[in-house]
């Protein structure tokens, strides 16, 4: 059996999406004759935790190593201990004042860590693969450092841009410069490239021109097969048309929008409304709370707060309709992110606020998409009334189901592991 070597700081038991590409192709690899050692976090404090998840990888016989450190997330969290979000403008304001004094972020003392961790199983046992997932980016570089002293082919995947990524903030010039360098430095290092979709490839090959087109693969986000074997559905209590939205929001992901067009909604036709239930499942956030009681909405949204992945697949399963949003923002076009492919998963119509890029392609691909720009009200409200008259007449869309096969997370696994022998057989 080869062995690879993952660094991954974003790793069950935390939970959220972060964590789920690089959970579902360790969870898989060993079916492919690929043993997965995986360095991640310790005990940390986190916006929400998942034993299941970590059930998940326990039980496929992933080996985890994990590695506390000195960034402020291990220094606050007791074992697994869950935080709160804090109100988006702290948020915001504590995540710049990050970005200010750490580059190229603040996990930089785990991924310290991390080496010191990894140079002790590669002094022990022989590994075929480094494979390093991004973001946190200063795990890269980490990567890169094991990659020259032990000449192990490494292997990044991105899962988002480093430079020019959409949450990205240089409060000077020389922050930019210096993120460059060092990604430009990383990848020097790195022998393939893997991206989630076409626009984060080509992006990557036009900011570093040294790439051929060949050093970078797409593999893109997908869903796990098992997670819709039978599902448990959940009980209906009326013959309202749900509408559900899974994850948290931030930065400029926001219900605000879909809010405005229902509040519309029922002014201009309240029959309508009265049969349509807005559900959140995660972080709705005490902002959105208040906007949801300021627009007097409260007789027309369920709220669950944050459930482990499994109850979550149950609620998107039992549904009618799913939404999502994408705001506004730089690279917005680059986004795709992996809560999107698992609402593929269950088949159901979707509800995409979304700018241009690769998840308004994918939505067109997946067929049973209904499509608006994310701050476009009226659009919005039109859109919901489309989609609620084709659910009273049962005649929703049904996705291609070609394009929702492609991205079976176990068939995603078998061609990165086929990435893996293709590059060690060429040396």
């Amino acid at each position: 059996m080869y062995k690879v070597l993952v660094l991954s700081y974003y790793y069950p038991p935390m939970g959220l999406s972060g964590v789920q590409r690089t959970l579902k192709f360790t969870k898989y690899m060993r079916e492919f004759n690929w043993q997965p050692t995986v360095i991640t976090a310790g005990n940390v404090a986190y916006y929400a935790h998942d034993l299941s998840l970590l059930k998940e990888a326990e039980e496929a016989g992933v080996e985890i190593v994990r590695t506390d450190a000195f960034d402020v997330n291990s220094l606050l969290g007791a074992k697994y201990k869950t935080v709160s979000m804090p109100k988006e403008l702290m948020r915001k304001f504590l995540s710049r004042l990050s970005k200010t004094f750490f580059i190229p972020d603040n996990k930089i003392s785990w991924s310290k860590k991390a080496y010191k961790a990894a140079k002790e199983i590669l002094n022990k046992e022989k590994f075929d693969i480094i494979y390093v997932s991004v973001p946190p980016y200063s795990q890269f570089l980490s990567a890169a450092k094991l990659k020259k002293e032990f000449g192990i082919p490494l292997f990044v995947d991105y899962r988002d841009l480093w430079l020019g990524n959409h949450f990205a903030f240089y409060v000077t010039p020389y922050h930019r410069y210096k993120h460059k360098k060092l990604e430009y430095g990383a990848l020097r290092v790195a022998d393939k490239v893997v991206a989630i979709n076409r626009k984060i490839k080509e992006k990557i090959l036009l900011t570093y021109p040294f790439l051929d087109y060949d050093d970078v693969i797409i593999l893109p986000h997908g869903f796990d097969p098992q997670d819709f074997e039978n599902p448990e559905l959940v009980k209906r209590t009326s013959t309202k048309m749900k509408l559900t939205y899974s994850g948290i929001f931030y930065e400029n992901i926001t219900p605000e929008f879909l809010l405005r067009a229902f509040k519309e909604l029922t002014i201009e036709n309240p029959q309508i409304a009265s049969q349509i239930e807005l559900e959140f499942i995660g972080h709705l956030r005490d902002e959105n709370k208040k906007l949801v009681l300021e627009l007097n909405l409260s007789e027309y949204v369920k709220e669950h707060g944050y459930l482990e992945h499994s109850e979550v697949i149950k609620y998107l399963v039992s549904t009618d309709v799913l939404w999502m949003m994408i705001g506004n923002i730089q690279n917005a076009d680059t986004i795709s992110t992996s809560k999107l492919f698992e609402y593929f998963g269950t088949r159901k119509p979707i509800l995409g606020c979304v700018p241009d890029g690769a998840a308004r392609n994918s939505l067109i691909e997946y067929g049973a998409s209904f499509l608006t720009y994310p701050d476009y009200v009226k659009d919005i409200k039109e859109t919901i009334i489309e989609i609620f008259n084709l659910f009273k007449n049962k005649k929703l869309p049904v996705p291609n189901e070609e394009f929702v096969t492609k991205h079976d997370r176990r068939m995603l696994t078998e061609q990165l592991t086929k990435e893996f022998q293709f590059y060690l057989r060429a040396e």
